[in-house]
């Protein structure tokens, strides 16, 4: 089975560039790195150094020398051995267990910086996937790392071991490798594909079940749980049919192992057997030769049998590397930045063009938008579902850049075009409010400080009072100390919304974006919450995507799309005198009970 996971997902590194990457992050633990390989030689030579003494014993024996200087020995090397073998383990696990930390990190925070663009392109399934599933899979394989470590010196010394006995002998015990380069030249061309499309499937599967789950009250409106029920499946047949394509071919590899290793000892004892005759070497050589050689059943099986978990490992790896070398944003243009201005921000779009499938003849979502936003006013933005309210906001903002078209910040200052910024940049000058807010786990003053890190309590306090959230807040067991978020203390729609506006307020912005942040509110709490959303927009340039025209009707004017265009533009009195797409807007609102009169504008109070 095959998959093609398309053009728009994330990169995969080559296996060259996530070695280097692997190598570069464990050496900077200079410190751990040395010490895990010093305790791995020294484990590896005890390992070999055993045999080799025991087939000593066996001359002294036949020799009827003393045997007592060398069971000392044998017990000195056996105890170093198992302390040596011990600290390795450990060793080689606390460099693993940093670098996996240190490549989890980088792994998330690139995630977290992810151009919006490439995570529209990719799909939150394939991100998720990479920072949870591969993260964990490659933590997961930390102590198989370290075996591997081990196994791979231990076989190294072991054929220095065999050299110090006889060449022949070293020449017999290398009859396993013809085997297993076979074995191999089969296994990993196969292995490395099956493995990607495992990952790749998985990325998939993790795709349709998040759509399923965010979607879920779309998914029981329409009755679609049958069809997603169905989606779900089908992503998890494929999951697991390569799976199962992998794990087969790596059955058929693990059992031609055990007839390398049948050959090589067969030859080594054959070997020793005519040796002997000859009296070319002793019956110890042979027999520590022997034993050396079923010493490495253990460490060769390590190396080839866990081909099937590193493949596994390094297919995650790869796709996280992917991630890693995901190129960086332009910094800003330093001219722009000079000019960019900071306060009384205006906003100026021409020429707004967009079309989430780039493909030539695709239909644009936006189609030639132009907007004035003076400084210190608000512009509200109403229509139908599919009008691309949502965009017009996700592009003012600065979330990802447009087809076509300029949004301009105006100020004392100068002009610049969006574009010309970086991210850190246009989040000072704009912020933004989605509809849906998330409440992050911590104490409330953790929660809201996100936006202003180190803001006194003070300004704490004065941005929920300003959002209308002081008295319910002051309610709270602990207060600012309150855990919230997962887990913790459950918080209202609205609630979560206010703390969004208030961490707002501590931004302190001079432009806000708030894109339908009064929808998720209940009737009861729509007022108070349309309250504080003014209250947030007051004395700012704002563009309010709203949810309820009694918000529109607030603002110092509206635009009214459709199909992607601004229909009609102007103060809330002006459209219902223009007796247009809006005045029958606001007529359907106040037949459904809502208040025909608009109280006052954003200017007004």
């Amino acid at each position: 089975m095959s998959h093609d996971p398309g053009p728009t997902a994330l990169p995969v590194a080559p296996g060259r560039r996530s070695a280097t990457v692997l190598w570069r992050t464990a050496a900077a633990h200079p410190a751990d790195l040395a010490r895990a390989l010093a305790t791995t030689l020294l484990s590896s030579a005890g390992t070999v150094a055993l045999p080799l003494l025991l087939g000593r014993a066996v001359d002294v024996v036949r020799d009827g020398e003393p045997l007592t200087p060398l069971v000392v020995q044998l017990s000195v090397v056996a105890l170093l051995t198992a302390v040596t073998t011990a600290l390795a383990r450990r060793d080689a696990e606390r460099l693993g267990a940093a670098v996996a930390a240190d490549l989890r990190e980088r792994v998330v925070d690139r995630s977290l910086r992810m151009s919006p663009r490439v995570l529209e392109r990719a799909g939150s399934g394939d991100v998720a996937s990479r920072v949870t599933e591969d993260v964990e899979l490659f933590t997961a394989s930390v102590q198989l790392m370290a075996n591997v470590l081990t196994a791979l010196v231990t076989v190294v010394l072991s054929a220095v071991g065999f050299l110090s006995l006889d060449w022949r002998l070293a020449l017999a015990f290398c009859v396993v490798f013809p085997v297993y380069a076979g074995s191999l030249r089969w296994y990993l061309p196969k292995a490395g594909p099956l493995y990607a499309t495992e990952r790749s499937v998985a990325a998939a599967r993790s795709q349709v079940v998040l759509q399923s789950l965010h979607g879920a009250s779309t998914v029981h409106a329409y009755g679609m749980a049958d069809l997603q029920g169905d989606r779900v499946e089908v992503a998890s047949e494929r999951t697991v049919g390569a799976s199962r394509a992998a794990l087969r071919t790596f059955a058929r590899f693990s059992m031609s192992m055990n007839g390398a290793e049948a050959a090589g000892l067969s030859a080594l004892l054959l070997t020793g057997f005519w040796l002997v005759r000859g009296d070319v070497v002793t019956v110890g050589a042979v027999t520590a030769a022997a034993l050396l050689f079923h010493r490495l059943f253990g460490p060769l099986g390590t190396l080839l049998l866990s081909f099937d978990e590193v493949s596994r490992a390094a297919a995650a790896l790869n796709r996280l590397v992917g991630v890693v070398d995901l190129p960086a944003d332009p910094p800003a243009d330093p001219a722009a930045l000079a000019r960019a201005p900071r306060e009384r921000v205006g906003l100026v779009v021409r020429g707004l063009t967009h079309a989430y499938d780039e493909r030539p003849g695709a239909v644009p979502v936006l189609r030639d938008v132009d907007l004035d936003v003076r400084a210190g006013t608000s512009l509200a933005v109403v229509g139908e579902s599919g009008a691309g309210k949502t965009t017009l906001a996700a592009l003012v903002a600065g979330v990802f850049p447009a087809s076509a078209g300029t949004v301009t910040l105006t100020g004392p200052e100068g002009t610049v075009d969006l574009a010309a910024l970086d991210a850190e940049a246009v989040r000072e000058r704009i912020g933004v409010i989605a509809q849906e807010s998330h409440v992050f786990t911590g104490t409330l003053r953790e929660d809201l400080t996100l936006a202003r890190p180190g803001a006194s309590d003070e300004k704490v306090h004065a941005a929920l009072a300003v959002v209308g959230a002081e008295d319910w807040v002051a309610a709270l067991p602990a207060g600012l100390e309150t855990r919230v978020g997962p887990g913790e203390l459950p918080l209202s729609p609205a609630r979560a919304q206010q703390l969004a506006l208030a961490r707002l307020v501590l931004r302190d912005p001079p432009v806000v974006v708030l894109d339908e942040a009064t929808a998720e509110a209940g009737s009861a709490g729509a007022r108070d919450l349309e309250e504080a959303a003014l209250a947030v927009v007051r004395g700012r340039t704002a563009l309010v995507v709203a949810h309820r025209l009694s918000q529109a009707a607030v603002c110092d004017r509206i635009a009214v799309m459709a199909a992607g265009r601004v229909e009609e533009i102007g103060t809330h009195d002006e459209l219902l005198a223009l007796g247009g797409r809006y005045a029958r807007l606001w007529e359907t609102w106040a037949r459904s009970g809502q208040p025909a009169q608009a109280p006052a504008t954003a200017a007004d109070t």
